[in-house]
């Protein structure tokens, strides 16, 4: 089936330079509006991200993805905007609409405590010699299908979202949300049920 993709990883009349890096893997009709989404990409995972059939990816999506991330997306989902942080894994459901800076992060990437964040701001810093970085804690998120997530939301680690549910804009989800409901706020409790 059609897809905006040649046979060389590239996006056709993609003003980003670089194709689509090899361990990302994906299904008939694939739509990608620039292979800059992919620029933070990171995985030596193969493959690291699994884009499902008719997945379309519009320009403001970001897959910032570590050494260890994998990120599954399931068929007929569009991500116009989202930015996916997986130090571990998200996995997102089929027939899914995510909106515009959308974030969701299986991990704080950055330590609680306030030493160890001392210590990762100078493993971080480029220009010291680069020291390891302290262990930082990561939770899979899991997204059901036919879940709606409104412009700015926000998923934290360790979380899943029922089928069927609306994350409303601008709401913070740190805990599980069940199947068949609206949530709404910080932190995003249900506000309607279906």
């Amino acid at each position: 089936m059609p897809t905006n993709i040649k046979a060389d990883r590239r996006v056709e009349n993609d003003w980003w330079a670089q194709p689509i890096p090899p361990n990302v893997e994906w299904g008939d009709g694939f739509y990608c509006e620039t292979a800059q989404i992919f620029r933070f990409m990171r995985s030596r995972l193969q493959p690291a991200v699994k884009l499902g059939r008719y997945v379309s990816c519009y320009a403001g999506c970001s897959f910032a993805i570590g050494p260890k991330g994998r990120v599954d997306v399931g068929d007929y989902t569009l991500l116009n905007g989202a930015l996916l942080m997986a130090e571990e894994r998200i996995t997102i459901g089929k027939y899914c609409l995510i909106s515009w800076n959308v974030g969701i992060a299986d991990s704080d990437f950055h330590p609680i405590d306030p030493a160890l964040r001392r210590a990762d701001a100078v493993a971080l810093n480029p220009f010291t010699r680069r020291k390891k970085r302290p262990p930082i804690g990561s939770r899979p998120v899991t997204i059901g299908d036919n879940v709606w997530i409104g412009m700015n939301a926000i998923l934290l680690k360790g979380v899943t979202v029922g089928e069927n549910s609306v994350v409303a804009a601008g709401a913070v989800v740190s805990r599980d949300v069940p199947a068949n409901v609206v949530v709404a706020g910080n932190p995003a409790r249900v506000v309607r049920r279906f």
